[in-house]
């Protein structure tokens, strides 16, 4: 009976300390690039998804730094069907600039 209390034991060890391993490394992935938090998930079954805080550590990982009134942070994108780049720093000395985060489909 003490030795099946022991096995019993160290199996619920075991399984604390790969949660928390899984956990902490889903959680270092979210810190990443999409790119490559998205070449990591690639790899990951579904069911950690049901398992893991997923969405506690993904508002906690990508929760950012800017708050209301803060200026935007400086970026450059390609234009489409082009070869030219814009930055937003340029567009803001010569108009006002409006930032739409959505999708149009």
């Amino acid at each position: 009976m003490r030795n099946a209390l022991k096995v019993v034991c160290a199996l619920a060890v075991s399984c604390c300390v790969l949660y928390v391993l899984a956990t902490a490394a889903v959680y270092a992935a979210m810190r990443q690039t999409p790119e490559r938090f998205g070449r990591f998930m690639s790899h990951v079954p579904g069911i950690a998804m049901r398992v893991l805080p997923f969405r506690r550590l993904w508002m906690s990982a990508r929760a950012g730094a800017l708050r209301e009134g803060d200026p935007a942070p400086d970026f450059s994108l390609p234009l489409l069907h082009s070869d030219r780049t814009v930055t937003l720093s340029t567009e803001y000395r010569q108009k006002p600039v409006v930032l739409i985060f959505g999708s149009y489909t």
